[in-house]
């Protein structure tokens, strides 16, 4: 026996409105009933239960955000999706603060109608629409996290106060459609929870599509965003599909959206409200279906007060805010963070990493972490790697320069050589960089994998010997070459005997 169809009560007080959507959702296979203003809404709540409510903002004797108030206080299960006018994005921002599932612009574009609603009744006990427009995701672009809050949060390691709050948050914002912006230092975790809000929503079957808004070159932002038709630059010899496109039934993330130039903020803010793209050389828009998370570490009020960031799209961005606490405001979260990091790189390492010691704890403790847990990674990877025996052993904080690689910078010249000519001072010591890098461990990375290339190399790559010539131990070695995935001429090449 099929299951009953969802129920959806339809509030408008224009009766060829109010039939055009009655009759659009009966297509859908939904049973459908329809009040004119907020007293008949609320006979029909008082009388029925539905799986959606869907309302105008202004009716003759009140508003639809008194409807989704009633709808919250007596903790009701029907998702509100209200309808307001065009422009009207203070109301729009207004009511999902308030707790609406999703809004719609007036005039209703039909097809974004079908799939907002449709999105209303996943996760509520009614049954979806037999012709769901909803968009599957691409192969492979889709999150592989479980639908539940279960797995993806407990990626979120740790259960201090500061952590549970995110948490608690993450899973109470998860059902609707309102944009999120995640706020936090970097190496915080931005990216984790934005992977948790889409595996706890109804859209986890659908895709996760996570874009660096600060890596993207700025003449390229307009077609990855919102695609380009074939012949509408050079070099595009067919049609492609930007993110918006390509996150269809699933869950936009910008990450450093405040990297983006103003431009492109225009353009954006336009396609998160009208819910459509114009790819770049065609004249049709395209009908999108995603939700929008955004996440920084900037202080984007400060952007907005100085001109570098829109304050309607900073408006429209901020509706729910998540703020991710740094870590050195969860320091009690830093044994199950060590155990769950060390894990991780001994898996990707191949290699068993040793055993995490209360002295070695109390070591990294003692660090100031200011690059959060992506520093505490790096530290715990170098830890690893210079380890021996069974037991980790993490260099002091007063090394934590020497610890990553880094220098100190060398003592200022005597002042009589301050006069001498160029070309006559003297020449010891490495010569300074040109240019500062922009990613220190990548290139500090590059410089460890050179010198490790050229050792193994030179001692035809037998790792034994390359380890005595480094001064390194052999277990060390072998960390390095799987970490940097260096690899011999021959495989079979790479040994480990004496030569």
């Amino acid at each position: 026996m099929n299951a009953p169809a969802a129920s959806i009560l339809v509030v408008d007080d224009e009766p060829d409105l109010r039939t055009l959507y009655e009759l659009t959702l009966l297509r859908e296979g939904y049973r459908v009933e329809t009040a004119s203003s907020v007293q008949e809404a609320r006979q029909q709540l008082q009388d029925h239960r539905y799986d959606a409510v869907i309302t105008d903002m202004r009716l003759p004797d009140g508003f639809g955000m008194e409807l989704l108030q009633d709808l919250r206080d007596q903790q009701r299960r029907e998702r509100c999706v209200v309808m307001t006018a065009y422009g009207s994005a203070e109301n729009a921002v207004e009511a999902l603060r308030a707790g609406a599932f999703d809004y719609l612009t007036k005039p209703v574009d039909l097809k974004q109608f079908r799939s907002v609603v449709a999105s209303a009744i996943q996760g509520t006990d009614g049954v979806p629409a037999p012709r769901s427009s909803r968009s599957p995701g691409r192969p492979g672009s889709a999150s592989t996290e479980p639908v539940g809050t279960g797995g993806a949060l407990d990626r979120l390691v740790g259960d201090s106060q500061a952590i549970r709050n995110v948490k608690q948050r993450i899973a109470k914002v998860a059902r609707s459609m309102a944009p999120v912006l995640i706020h936090g230092e970097s190496g915080t975790g931005k990216e984790l929870v934005a992977q948790a809000l889409h595996a706890s929503s109804q859209r986890s079957d659908g895709p996760l599509i996570a874009v660096n808004c600060g890596a993207i070159p700025e003449n390229l932002l307009e077609a990855e965003f919102f695609g380009a038709r074939k012949g509408s630059y050079t070099g595009a010899n067919q049609d492609r599909d930007g993110y918006f496109q390509a996150a269809r039934g699933g869950t936009l993330f910008l990450d450093e959206i405040g990297d983006l130039p103003l431009a492109m903020q225009s353009k954006l803010l336009r396609s998160i409200q009208e819910r459509s793209v114009r790819p770049l050389g065609s004249t049709q828009e395209e009908t999108v279906d995603v939700r929008i998370v955004s996440a920084t570490h900037r202080d984007l009020a400060a952007d907005v007060l100085s001109g570098r960031f829109r304050q309607d799209l900073y408006y429209r961005l901020n509706v729910i805010e998540i703020v991710i606490p740094p870590l050195r405001e969860r320091r009690e979260d830093l044994p199950a963070l060590c155990e769950a990091l060390l894990t991780r790189i001994g898996r990707e390492s191949g290699v068993k990493p040793p055993a995490l010691t209360e002295r070695a704890l109390s070591t990294i403790a003692s660090h100031p972490l200011t690059g959060n847990v992506r520093e505490l990674e790096n530290l715990l990877h170098r830890a690893v790697a210079l380890s021996d025996g069974d037991e980790l052993h993490v260099e002091c904080a007063a090394s934590t320069a020497e610890a990553f690689g880094t220098r100190p910078a060398p003592a200022a010249p005597p002042a009589s050589d301050a006069k001498l000519p160029s070309g006559t001072q003297g020449t010891s010591g490495p010569p300074p960089c040109a240019t500062l890098p922009n990613d220190l461990q990548a290139w500090l990375d590059q410089q460890e994998r050179e010198i490790l290339v050229r050792a193994l190399r030179e001692a035809n790559f037998n790792r034994t010997a390359t380890a005595a010539r480094l001064g390194i131990s052999l277990r060390q070695i072998r960390y390095r070459i799987a970490r940097l995935n260096i690899a011999a001429p021959n495989d079979n090449d790479v040994h480990d005997d004496l030569a």
